[in-house]
């Protein structure tokens, strides 16, 4: 018999999932820092798309007409399907508006920074273009927004 105790393999502790990205701001020197957006962002991760969002609900229906409500109902079709992916808001590397009216975008502009803080947060580093376009498919939105997330590897 083998009077000797075997030592017990110690079970590996699981390494937490990353919960930030290796996310750089790409400012280039010398340049005046832009107010709510970033010029240029870089980042390592997994990609990951979400196309155009209007202000309309998750059954494809629109409660409001109003520009700030259509803008926080598309900002929270941005959440929803950022978290389907495993991602959240701190993810979002770019962003692109498409407005309809982009004198109600500029005249509003504190209440859609107000619906963007409320519902994803104060990361503004990231890299955001705001076009003006002639219409866009369903008559009632008023803007499109679509991002793309990098979510840790």
């Amino acid at each position: 018999m083998n009077d000797k105790q075997q030592t017990p393999t110690p079970t590996p502790t699981p390494t937490p999932p990353p919960t930030s990205i290796d996310k750089r701001i790409l400012q280039p020197e010398g340049w005046t820092a832009p107010r709510g957006y970033a010029n240029g962002v870089s980042a390592v991760g997994r990609q990951v798309f979400v196309a155009g969002q209007i202000g309309w609900n998750g059954r494809c229906e629109f409660e409001s007409d109003d520009f700030i409500q259509q803008t926080r109902q598309a900002l929270i079709n941005i959440k929803a399907v950022l978290a389907e992916a495993g991602a959240e808001p701190g993810h979002i590397v770019r962003m692109t508006w498409y407005l309809i009216d982009k004198r109600e975008y500029i005249a509003r502009g504190r209440e859609v920074g107000q619906a963007y803080r409320e519902v994803l947060g104060s990361e503004y580093g990231i890299a955001m273009s705001a076009v003006q376009v002639a219409g866009l498919i369903e008559d009632r939105a008023k803007l499109e927004i679509e991002v793309t997330a990098v979510v840790p590897a």
